[in-house]
């Protein structure tokens, strides 16, 4: 599909893709990233504009968001998309076609992620938070959005949750595909998995994704043996599989800005510094919640107990799909449009006829999809 506009992009002097020896290799190549893109998007039936957006000085002295724009001639309410830890806009690329049918989709990489500006966010993790919170609301004003549905998975739920706290006027909706950051870190980890255990004590002093950058020119190879079923998700497309691994290394070879951020507002890889849990009262009751996740994943599931204890008087609804991972938009991508696009129609309804049902939080109004 069509790519419409862009900022120019740098020479191929200045971004090799590949040096003759280890050592001088120059691991990231803003030319490959694009290209990577471009190949994955080519899936998509729906037409897009690509863009830089500039934010201006948020974090850095001129930081920029690089966004995909879709069906923007609708007049229904627009869907923002927020990708996770280590993601891209491309990743939607199983979702876009279907998302986009009938209202305009927006995709942006996060300040310091993908083809996004690297600028070095603060230390603190609270800062650090607003900082990105910040990012978003500088880029809603540029795109001149008034309100929107705002959905995001894993750390973009986390950040989207961040960002209607501070600005609910312009959430409509709120849809959190298996969130990161939501509980507490418990007092006794007896009960975690090892694997997690040692992944946050391994990471603490690192960024989490310094291993991909280690690898050198082996980081695509090192990506699709460590977690080859993430290849695998995007099978069903034209894609070719091996894209997808290159796509990712380059997105996070580049300078770990987003990274960074990540670990000063993480305790352990799988619980925020400052959890969703203790503050997530103080969301405007008027913003409906849709939680959704994979049945398989490996994130703790408390967002569901958390969201009914703290927001008992406001809009609920609980979606678990049957052999879902944590990546359960490419896990089950035709589970996971129906259940965003019901949702996203579902408000627009709501909207329309001036009222906003309330769902008890007894637990009565959750649905699981099972696999057809």
């Amino acid at each position: 599909m069509r790519e419409l506009s862009e900022k120019p992009i740098e020479s191929p002097e200045k971004s090799r893709w590949l040096s003759p020896n280890w050592l001088s290799w120059n691991k990231y190549s803003e030319i490959m990233l694009r290209t990577l893109e471009k190949r994955i998007l080519q899936a998509l039936k729906t037409s897009y504009r690509g863009c830089y957006v500039d934010i201006g000085p948020v974090v850095g002295p001129a930081d920029k968001i690089w966004t995909l724009s879709f069906n923007t001639e609708s007049t229904k309410t627009p869907l923002v998309l927020i990708h996770g830890l280590g993601a891209g806009v491309a990743l939607w690329c199983l979702n876009i076609d279907a998302l986009a049918a009938t209202r305009p989709v927006y995709a942006f990489d996060l300040l310091g992620f993908g083809r996004s500006s690297r600028p070095d966010f603060a230390t603190d993790a609270l800062e650090t938070e607003k900082q990105m919170v910040r990012s978003i609301e500088e880029w809603r004003k540029e795109m001149k959005l008034e309100r929107f549905i705002l959905c995001g998975h894993s750390l973009g739920g986390f950040v989207a949750t961040a960002y209607a706290l501070v600005y609910p006027d312009a959430v409509k909706h709120l849809i959190l595909a298996d969130p990161w950051g939501f509980p507490e870190r418990p007092r006794d980890i007896s009960q975690v998995p090892l694997w997690i255990k040692t992944l946050s004590y391994v990471m603490q002093p690192i960024n989490p994704l310094s291993s991909i950058r280690l690898a050198g020119p082996l980081g695509p190879w090192f990506i699709n043996t460590l977690r080859p079923d993430i290849s695998r998700k995007y099978v069903s497309t034209l894609i070719d599989p091996d894209v997808i691994p290159q796509y990712i290394y380059q997105c996070n070879s580049q300078y770990p800005s987003g990274e960074s951020a990540f670990r000063a507002m993480m305790n352990g890889i799988g619980w925020a510094m400052h959890p969703m849990e203790r503050r997530i009262h103080l969301l405007n009751s008027h913003i409906p919640i849709t939680l959704l996740w994979g049945s398989k994943s490996w994130i703790e599931h408390s967002a569901e107990d958390i969201l009914k204890t703290k927001r008992s008087n406001s809009y609920f609804d609980l979606k678990v799909i049957s052999g879902g991972g944590h990546h359960v938009y490419a896990d089950k991508p035709e589970q996971f449009n129906q259940i965003v696009i019901e949702a996203c129609d579902f408000i627009d309804q709501e909207s329309a006829t001036g009222r906003l049902a309330i769902l008890p939080s007894d637990g009565n109004h959750n649905s699981e999809l099972l696999d057809t």
